[in-house]
């Protein structure tokens, strides 16, 4: 059934959930110990949990992954991670919320990937397999758990000392 570019698609999906799972698995051992690092492991657990999802879609559909995005997509957790420790060599708030922000928006990806597979689902039998309003619901859920300690991380990052004492 796959049809090419519905297979680049998922791919592309896969390949972002990689790239996220690899910031979230820096961010969790910078923050070892933390109240920081046991949200982001949770994080971490659903984000593992959406991607076997998408894998068992993409088995189903028999769409083969693909290892050039799978590659491609651990480098660029990578450049992310370089670029991240190059704007905040400390490792401090400002790391915390660009990494955070990269999540937001990967997150958000997520959520529209579910409703476009939804809307799609309607005229291709074969992806009517997955219940997409709970992924959607899953999705929000954790865009708005991660933009709360997003905002408090731009607060932290972004407001200078001498504003917040005043």
């Amino acid at each position: 059934m796959a049809d090419k570019h519905l297979g680049i698609y998922l791919n592309d999906h896969l390949a972002g959930s990689t790239a996220a799972l690899e910031l979230l698995e820096h961010l969790e051992a910078s923050h070892a110990g933390t109240d920081l690092a046991r949200f982001v492991a949770g994080l971490r657990g659903d984000i593992e949990a959406d991607r076997g999802e998408l894998e068992g879609l993409l088995r189903q559909l028999q769409v083969t992954q693909s290892p050039v995005r799978k590659a491609s997509a651990w480098v660029a957790g990578k450049v992310t991670d370089l670029k991240l420790r190059l704007d905040d060599r400390e490792g401090g708030a400002l790391r915390l919320f660009e990494a955070l922000d990269a999540l937001s928006i990967g997150i958000e990806g997520k959520r529209l990937l579910w409703r476009a597979l939804s809307t799609l689902a309607q005229e291709l039998p074969a992806l009517r397999t997955l219940d997409y309003g709970r992924l959607i619901a899953r999705a929000e859920e954790q865009r708005g758990r991660v933009e709360e300690v997003r905002l408090e991380a731009a607060r932290q990052a972004l407001v200078p000392v001498a504003a917040v004492s005043l």
